[in-house]
This record gives structure tokens, sequence and C-alpha cells, in this order.
């Protein structure tokens, strides 16, 4: 069966205007309009790093109490939490790259090779 929501635990937490504290969430899978739509926002066109916060604001589907995640909540992430949602949603998306552990035929050394992506 395929999974196509993950559950989170965030390091540090989204504080609210209130002063609330939100920890845990999901995360759905990306889908191709995810991450196509983006590109044509302007926010994205004018500053290609917002794209992360553009595409975690469609695929975090839920943040604690929050009844709706936009850009703003994402863009009020502690640094640490940010990294720990992108790195999710990479993996989550078998978007980090592979590795293995390889014996070179030469000096018969251990070496850990990466294997690139599809269209990397």
């Amino acid at each position: 069966m395929l999974v196509t929501e993950v559950e989170f635990e965030l390091p540090k937490g989204y504080v609210d205007a209130d002063g609330t504290l939100h920890r845990t969430g999901t995360m759905r899978l990306a889908t191709a309009a995810d991450e196509i739509y983006p590109l044509k926002d302007q926010r994205v066109q004018n500053w290609p790093a917002y794209l992360i916060v553009i595409l975690l604001a469609r695929v975090v589907t839920r943040l604690g109490s929050l009844t709706e995640i936009n850009p703003g909540v994402i863009e009020g992430l502690f640094s640490e939490d940010l990294a720990h949602l992108q790195d999710l949603y990479n993996r989550a998306n078998g978007l980090t790259p592979h590795v293995l552990s390889a014996r070179c035929p030469h000096c018969d050394r251990q070496h850990v090779v990466e294997l690139p992506l599809l269209g990397g």
C-alpha cells in the first residue's frame, strides 16, 4: 500500500500569534502540480529561495491545532524547523540521493558512493 502522508514532530515548534506552540503535524506527498504551480508565483520569480515556503505551505496538511497552513505560517517557522521539514519533504518524495558502499578494485579500499537522482 502506498503511504501518501507522513507524520512529523518539529524540533522546536511553531509559535502562533496567541503564543500556542504547535509541534506535531502531517505532510502529504507532493504532486507534479505542487512542484510546477509555485514557479508561476511572483514571489518565487522574484526570489527563487521562496519556493520552499510555497511548496511546504501546499503539502503540510496539519500543524498542531492550526486550521490553515499558509506561506505566512511557514515563514514563521524557526530555521531548524524549516530545515527539518525540507529534509522530510525530500525524503518522503524520494528526492534524497541514494548511497551505497563500494570497494575499489584497484586499491581495495571501501568507499561510500552517492548514486545520482534521475534527471539530476
